[in-house]
């Protein structure tokens, strides 16, 4: 008898129509995401050629939120093709994202408001990714290693 992969989820819930249609929604929210932050770094480019005001904070701002909508994605993929690190991974960063994009950009006075906006605008399309990879069904089709 063969030994299960600890690391992939069990093929018969992975590959459900019911688990593959949540993940693809949850690849169009973390899309939506990336298209955002890649609005904001487009925004930001432009105001700097311009000779605007661009801080480093907002660089590096700008910079982390792309990199981490290119992480989610990837790892996102990995997950809807059963590795459940890469589905832990997903769920953790859904839910902690947003919390720390509203919670650093809410220091008054630090960024520009159109900005910080642009931003939540961004880390609430994560939070409909959230609420479905965190669901009962989908965290069936990833049982805990015995």
């Amino acid at each position: 008898m063969k030994t299960p992969n600890r690391t992939t989820a069990e093929a018969g819930h992975i590959n459900h129509p019911h688990t593959q249609r949540a993940f693809g929604k949850v690849k169009k929210f973390v899309a939506a995401y990336g298209a955002l932050s890649v609005a904001v770094l487009i925004v930001v480019v432009i105001l700097s050629v311009t000779g605007r005001e661009v801080t480093s904070f907002m660089w590096g701002r700008t910079g982390g939120m792309f990199a981490s909508a290119v992480v989610t994605y990837w790892l996102t993929v990995l997950a809807s093709r059963g590795a459940r690190w890469a589905y832990v991974r997903v769920r953790i960063i859904s839910v902690i994202v947003p919390i720390a994009i509203i919670a650093i950009d809410g220091i008054p006075g630090a960024l520009p408001p159109w900005f910080v906006a642009m931003q939540i605008a961004g880390a609430l399309t994560l939070v409909p990714a959230a609420f479905i990879v965190n669901r009962s069904e989908l965290r069936a089709a990833f049982p805990k290693a015995r």
